[in-house]
């Protein structure tokens, strides 16, 4: 292989949920996150010139090893796009990738890989194909491939908050790829914090793609979807407006609906654990007691991210380190925060 080209991409927390599907990967109802900036994916794709074959000529190395999982998921990816990159019929590729991360650690590796590796994607495209993009034409076709490939990855390739699948109270948003809403954040919640607190790290015995098929059949997939939609209005306001307790109030109330989905499908399963219930009701309970605005959000897994101003830092990693640390022998904490978005490395 004799050239290359790179591309970091962060992960991103979901603040109002994606969850269910339709279609080529189109959201069943609008998604808002917060972008990370220590929990990233580095890609690094080689390419070098084969015989014209229309074939996928692929080596997929994670964290230095071969990975077939991976390695299969990527080629199904990239089999289906090859009609949209032209160049792929002639390239065979080596993409070697790792994260900054533990595998499994109750950060969305999916949306951090398959964004780093669209976004180099479309890189490459313009290099080889001589394609000219403007900034926001790269982003943009970047999330709409890096969908494709994850849902929630559409999120990752733009800085601080970003919004996927329309909703009536954004103009710009679109169910293809996500936007970014920087422009209007309120300074309260630039440079916020996200404190990843692992309760476990097993893989999780239900996956994120058989967990949105499940909606197809929950009965309360109808009042999800007009739930989710109201928060997306709610959070919008709230982003513009600075208003921390209901940024608290929609977070939490997001975080548990996801799960209440988990619970009420058929057949019925949860990824929580019970140190998950016991540290969202000590953050609740540090909550009443000193006024500080922090809240929790879930992913699909039971690992809990606890989001808080700059300002309030310093008090509630103590109570972390003091309360939520005490009892859990095993936990770990990750210290992140509201992040840049991508990064070309070379």
């Amino acid at each position: 292989m004799n050239k290359s080209i790179a591309w970091r991409s962060p992960s991103n927390i979901a603040i109002i949920k994606y969850w269910g599907k339709y279609g080529n990967q189109l959201p069943i109802n609008p998604s808002i996150s917060f972008t990370l900036s220590k929990a990233h994916t580095e890609t690094i794709i080689h390419y070098e010139k084969k015989e014209k074959n229309n074939k996928v000529e692929l080596e997929y190395l994670f964290e230095n090893k071969k990975n077939e999982a991976f390695e299969k998921k990527v080629k199904i990816f990239i089999e289906s796009i090859m009609n949209d990159f032209l160049y792929l019929k002639e390239y065979k590729l080596k993409i070697e990738s790792k994260n900054s991360f533990p595998h499994s650690a109750g950060i969305a590796s999916s949306a951090s890989s398959m964004s780093a590796l669209a976004l180099a994607l479309v890189d490459l495209e313009q290099q080889i194909e001589g394609k000219k993009y403007s900034e926001n034409e790269f982003l943009q076709r970047s999330s709409y491939f890096a969908r494709l490939g994850s849902g929630s990855a559409s999120r990752s390739v733009f800085s601080q908050v970003a919004l996927w699948g329309a909703t009536k109270a954004q103009q710009e948003s679109n169910q293809e790829y996500a936007i970014s809403i920087n422009e209007t954040l309120h300074q309260n919640f630039k440079n916020y914090n996200d404190t990843i607190l692992i309760v476990d790290s097993e893989q999780k015995k239900v996956s994120s793609r058989a967990g949105h098929a499940l909606m197809n059949t929950n009965p309360f997939a109808e009042a999800r979807k007009i739930q989710a939609n109201k928060n997306t209005e709610k959070l919008l306001k709230v982003l513009k407006n600075g208003d921390l307790d209901s940024f608290v109030e929609i977070c939490e109330n997001e975080a548990l609906s996801l799960h209440a989905m988990m619970l009420s499908s058929t057949p019925w399963y949860s990824l929580l654990k019970p140190q998950t219930l016991v540290a969202i009701e000590k953050i609740k309970n540090f909550r009443e007691s000193t006024k500080i605005p922090v809240c929790f959000t879930l992913d699909a897994g039971p690992n809990i991210h606890i989001l808080y101003s700059e300002n309030n830092k310093e008090k509630v990693r103590e109570f972390i380190s003091a309360e939520l640390m005490q009892n859990m022998p095993e936990a770990r904490i990750i210290n992140d925060k509201m992040g840049k978005g991508p990064q070309k490395i070379y």
